[in-house]
């Protein structure tokens, strides 16, 4: 009997002396910390890690998110402890620890990157569940304009669907005013491939709220909060409503932003993108009650097919998207799929995994931009939307496009484009911007979507030269760009010395503001890894440098600004009239005069903000920031003035 008993226990798996704890147990909204404790790890080795499970039965290998335990100064101890902060997924969390060895690492099972994935054979501990507490109300809370005067459009998740309201007024204690809200969310089911489709990036989106504030006074702030009573709502926040009779227009633009996360993942995420949102809060706090837009065009989240990526985005975005509006239109990242309906020959080079599955119905249920532009998607998906639309702010004319779907001539995206140039009040809005992804001009190696290039210059470059459009602005490209006014790859007359001049479109590539996987330049053709130089006469500005957009504009000017991440500095500028005339910016040998030239008001609104916050936005330094400069006169040709990359 004793035998038996022994031989029992020899076969039972051994006691592993490793404790990990949690704290605190429960945490009331997304961003709380927490903090990982643990002791006893035998041998500790740089390889062992914890991994992050939401839901708490999630198989090993299918975790949010990992660290190793060396992140912490006492890992060498065999104990220590990391504080990182959760996002609620509407599911409890586990923490678990591993032993991972170097004869173990797989190389056939690795990240986007390419790094290997940790492996999950010896399992050390595993924490307790936490979770966030209930009654808090909904989050991820962000606004869109509708099209409609007096209207605000406002969207946000809670874990069960219950009825849920919007109320808002003049005053955080005046809001008597209320709007229901209509409840939608998707399936596995619903995405089209993996990882999207499949248990390793499928999480329960929770239930998507919309709702729209009506009878709204112009230019005036108003507070809201959203949820219900039975369900908790929100903390209170406010925005200033749109104005139709402004002559005013103040916007923040982007391409390519993504998120942040406090973990490594199975994708790479963008830690920039914190960069980008602390400063344009800051632009925004120093706009007092001016309303303001923040524009996003394309490679929205990077979730890829892993859904709680869209949680993260939301959840960072929400300081400035509960704010101000946010307008996006689709990216290569959020649509791109083998079997997408519209795929020429020419393009197969193009459309191909990038969406990770989700065949942008996150996308498209996540956001409602106004008008009702959609596609089919072939599948049970759902059709997927917001991909055409436009809307007048101010003195300036919106429209944003897909670069993702048909916009040959003849298709109904074309067409659109066609109608709403031609329909656009030049007195009311002596302004047009255009927005798409892809761009129409860069001289990034971008070899890949060449093809696509030569259909836009084909399809699109004439309707816009046409209609005197008066910028194009692009993303994809991970860098900023600005063009001559251009058509045919020719740039514009100035006009500064009487001469006839050109009002062609200035096309600018503002993918900078989070992704850091940067192409290279267009190659010499004799020096295939230098870039050239001097650089295309085309090209008046290239800057690698992380950061984003502002735009300022009245009747008579329009003031365009590119915004470093690590200085919260101008470090380009120009000026377009409403004539269509272009004022080549930025003459200043050492950049004085790109940061002096922003002469709108927001600058000054953004100098006062900026000595007050100083200390709280404070840029990364990634990305290349040489400061080269180049004279540039004003004289009857385009002269390429700055090139941070020579």
């Amino acid at each position: 009997m004793n035998l038996l008993l022994l031989l029992s226990l020899l076969l039972l798996p051994p006691i592993s002396p490793t404790q990990i704890s949690v704290s605190p147990k429960t945490l009331s909204k997304s961003g709380d910390p927490v903090t990982i404790q643990w002791s006893g790890v035998d041998d500790p080795s740089s390889l062992d890690w914890v991994g992050l499970y939401s839901p708490p039965n999630s198989s090993h290998d299918h975790f949010i998110g990992y660290l190793f335990l060396s992140n912490s100064s006492t890992w060498q101890s065999g104990s220590g402890s990391i504080t990182i902060p959760l996002i609620n997924l509407r599911s409890n969390y586990q923490f678990r620890i591993f032993r991972w060895t170097a004869s173990e690492i797989d190389p056939k099972r690795h990240d986007h990157d390419h790094n290997s994935l940790p492996g999950t054979k010896h399992p050390l501990a595993e924490s307790e569940e936490i979770g966030f507490e209930s009654g808090r109300g909904p989050e991820q809370v962000h606004l869109a304009l509708t099209g409609q005067e007096g209207e605000m459009r406002v969207m946000f998740v809670t874990h069960d669907g219950r009825e849920s309201f919007v109320r808002y007024g003049p005053g955080p204690n005046r809001m008597d005013q209320v709007a229901g809200t209509r409840v939608g969310r998707y399936e596995r089911e619903d995405m089209c491939d993996s990882p999207a489709n499949h248990s390793v990036g499928w999480r329960d989106p929770g239930f998507i709220h919309d709702g729209v504030m009506t009878n709204l006074k112009k230019g005036k702030r108003y507070y809201y909060k959203v949820g219900s009573d039975s369900g908790g709502w929100s903390i209170t926040y406010n925005f200033v409503s749109h104005d139709g009779d402004s002559s005013e227009t103040v916007a923040f633009l982007f391409g390519d932003m993504g998120t942040a996360t406090p973990f490594s993942t199975f994708i790479r995420t963008q830690d920039e993108s914190i960069s980008t949102i602390k400063w344009i809060s800051r632009d925004m706090q120093a706009l007092g009650d001016k309303p303001a837009l923040v524009s996003h065009i394309g490679d929205i989240s990077y979730a890829r097919g892993y859904s709680w990526i869209w949680d993260n985005f939301f959840n960072q975005i929400e300081p400035v998207a509960s704010q101000v509006p946010y307008h996006v239109c689709i990216g290569n990242h959020e649509y791109d799929w083998p079997l997408q309906p519209w795929k020429p020959d020419w393009s197969y080079s193009i459309y191909g995994t990038d969406g990770g599955g989700e065949c942008g119905v996150p996308y498209s249920l996540r956001f409602n931009m106004p008008g009702n532009s959609s596609e089919p998607t072939a599948t049970r998906a759902p059709a997927t939307r917001n991909l055409y639309y436009s809307f007048d702010m101010g003195s300036v004319h919106f429209l944003y496009i897909s670069t993702e779907t048909n916009f040959l001539q003849g298709s109904s995206q074309y067409n659109f484009i066609k109608q709403d140039l031609e329909s656009v009040d030049r007195k009311k809005t002596p302004f047009v911007v255009v927005q798409g992804h892809r761009p129409m001009y860069t001289t990034s190696n971008e070899i890949r979507d060449a093809p696509i290039r030569e259909r836009m210059l084909e399809h699109l470059e004439p309707l816009f030269v046409k209609s005197k459009v008066t910028l194009a602005l692009w993303g994809h490209v991970h860098r900023y760009e600005r063009f001559c006014p251009l058509n045919n790859f020719t740039c514009g007359a100035l006009g500064f010395h009487g001469e006839d001049w050109e009002a062609f479109p200035v096309h600018v590539v503002i993918g900078m503001a989070g992704q850091d996987w940067q192409p290279i330049w267009e190659p010499r053709a004799n020096h295939p890894t230098d870039p050239i130089f001097p650089q295309p006469v085309r090209s008046m500005y290239r800057g690698g440098e992380f950061g984003y957009t502002r735009l300022f504009a009245t009747k008579e000017k329009l003031t365009f600004s590119y915004v470093g991440n690590h200085d919260g500095e101008v470090h380009d500028t120009f000026e377009i009239l409403a004539s269509g005339q272009v004022l080549n910016g930025n003459r200043g040998g050492d950049g004085a005069m790109a940061k002096g030239k922003e002469g709108s008001t927001i600058s000054w609104y953004v100098k006062g903000a900026s000595v007050l916050m100083l200390g709280a936005f404070i840029g990364y330094v990634l990305g290349f920031i040489s400061r080269a400069r180049r004279e540039a006169g004003l004289g009857k040709t385009w002269t390429p003035v700055k090139s941070e990359e020579t």
